[in-house]
């Protein structure tokens, strides 16, 4: 399974079984998508500043899990998607869905402390792909509870957002709660303060500065005893 950046929290997981884009804004990977493909596209949070978080009701935020085996790619809660993936399978909410034979399960989250008061939700993805457990956290701007530990389950690669709502010291900490060895982070602004806040969570993880690589390959039996951060140079850049 090998996993690319396509800058902030766009990644693309391309397994036996099917490829999975995550986040493929139209502000990051353009209006055609740059010709990026995917069987299942996945979106953590609407693009922007969310209001739909502070007008649901709290029964729509905790969306019961439901199962899926068909949906048609499309725009949804005002998402825009890139045309060249518009014949992608849309995933934009809570659920566990079985899809090309790849097992996704999205957990509901909340991009602030705030249980979405401030910025609003944030779905966090679970992808199984060559029988590796890959969690892409989204925007998620909290600790997890057990009870979304208990949803997102033993995972061994965690992509998480760098630069956001929350602090290096609680990413870090948040990274810690999944228990996984292999650590992608997903700096928002690589150029900018989202750098000086991926310095500080390289030192909260007691880790040097890696060199980025242009893609991370990983097997199941080929995950890292010891905590290793990847950190990807996105594409095209």
């Amino acid at each position: 399974m090998e996993i690319t950046s396509f800058g902030e929290t766009c990644l693309r997981m391309r397994g036996k079984e099917g490829v999975v884009v995550a986040n493929a804004f139209p502000r990051i990977v353009g209006p055609t998508g740059r010709g990026l493909t995917a069987d299942i596209l996945t979106f953590s949070h609407p693009d922007g500043q969310s209001t739909l978080g502070l007008e649901a009701p709290a029964a729509t935020l905790r969306a019961d899990k439901t199962t899926a085996s068909a949906k048609a790619a499309s725009s949804k809660n005002g998402m825009r998607i890139p045309t060249s993936l518009e014949s992608a399978f849309l995933l934009d909410s809570p659920g566990e869905y079985d899809v090309h034979e790849i097992l996704v399960t999205g957990v509901r989250t909340f991009r602030d402390e705030a249980q979405g008061a401030e910025r609003g939700y944030n779905t966090c993805f679970v992808y199984e792909l060559d029988g590796v457990h890959v969690v892409h956290l989204g925007d998620v701007g909290h600790l997890l509870t057990e009870e979304e530990l208990g949803e997102i389950g033993p995972v061994e690669v965690v992509c998480v957002p760098i630069g956001s709502s929350l602090p290096a010291a609680k990413a870090a900490e948040l990274v810690a709660q999944l228990d996984a060895n292999l650590i992608v982070p997903m700096p928002l602004d690589a150029d900018g303060d989202g750098k000086a806040e991926l310095d500080r969570f390289l030192h909260e993880m007691s880790v040097e500065h890696p060199e980025a690589v242009p893609k991370l390959a990983v097997t199941s039996s080929s995950v890292p005893n010891e905590t290793t951060v990847v950190l990807l140079e996105p594409r095209g850049r």
